[in-house]
């Protein structure tokens, strides 16, 4: 039997990148996925690749309780419930220091990453209350565990934070049977990181600062999302899942 056989999620940022290989494996795993995303044109025909009775997309802005309300009756009322929520829609913004940050992009960044979140586990939660079971995984970053050269100080505090609301709600709702944990990635080679960087930057990068030397490829995150989201980690809630091939253990 597949691991997500009859089980429904909705999954943000799905239409492309990381969120991308998330529903690909999830519909893979037997799980029906609601794509949200801002991205129409791709979101659309990510749906249509895996087919009406697996995947539908519905546009998604993750900032606006509107549109999570939306999102969440598009869902009961297509596939009946809501059993999984992967909240992966995130921004990173450019590399910057704390001085040199433009307010805005501060506050967009946080906007997105923690507070659509925290809108993401309100919607989703009194279905998953009254069915008493259900998952979330919210993706956070190896920058929500420690410094990072890599991304910019608004980053970090929206992946400790969403960290912070993985653990609030993983013990408010433990007695639900629902469980809540956080995906924390290093270094992962989407189609956003290929086009951006050189291979003589991730060559770099993998030499200098990655212990296994390489990228994971993101199939490699959306195992472990696939896994959290599955019954076989009944037990399992309120913890960080750091997939990073060692980075952490190094103060790069």
């Amino acid at each position: 039997m597949k691991l997500l056989e009859g089980k429904v999620a909705i999954i943000t940022g799905g239409a492309k990148g990381m969120g991308e290989f998330h529903t690909k494996k999830m519909v893979e795993e037997g799980a029906k996925v609601v794509i949200g995303d801002l991205d129409v044109e791709n979101g659309e025909k990510l749906a249509k690749e895996l087919g009406k009775e697996q995947a539908i997309f519905v546009k998604l802005d993750v900032t606006q309780p509107d549109s999570w309300a939306n999102i969440v009756q598009v869902t009961k009322d297509t596939f009946g419930t809501i059993d999984i929520l992967v909240n992966n829609a995130g921004l990173a913004g450019a590399i910057t220091g704390l001085l040199d940050i433009e307010e805005g992009l501060y506050k967009k960044i946080i906007e997105i990453n923690q507070d659509g979140t925290f809108y993401g586990m309100r919607a989703v939660l009194p279905t998953m209350v009254e069915k008493n079971s259900g998952s979330i995984i919210n993706i956070s970053s190896l920058a929500g565990l420690r410094h990072d050269i890599t991304v910019n100080p608004a980053y970090t505090a929206s992946k400790f934070a969403i960290r912070g609301l993985t653990k609030q709600a993983a013990y408010e709702f433990a007695d639900k049977n629902i469980r809540v944990n956080a995906v924390l990635p290093g270094a992962i080679l989407t189609p956003m990181a290929e086009a951006t960087l050189t291979k003589e930057q991730i060559d770099d990068v993998s030499n200098t600062l990655l212990p296994m030397k390489r990228f994971a490829d993101p199939k490699e995150v959306s195992e472990l999302v696939v896994f959290l989201a599955s019954d076989k980690a009944s037990y399992i809630s309120g913890g960080d899942y750091v997939i990073d091939g060692a980075r952490a253990t190094i103060n790069k």
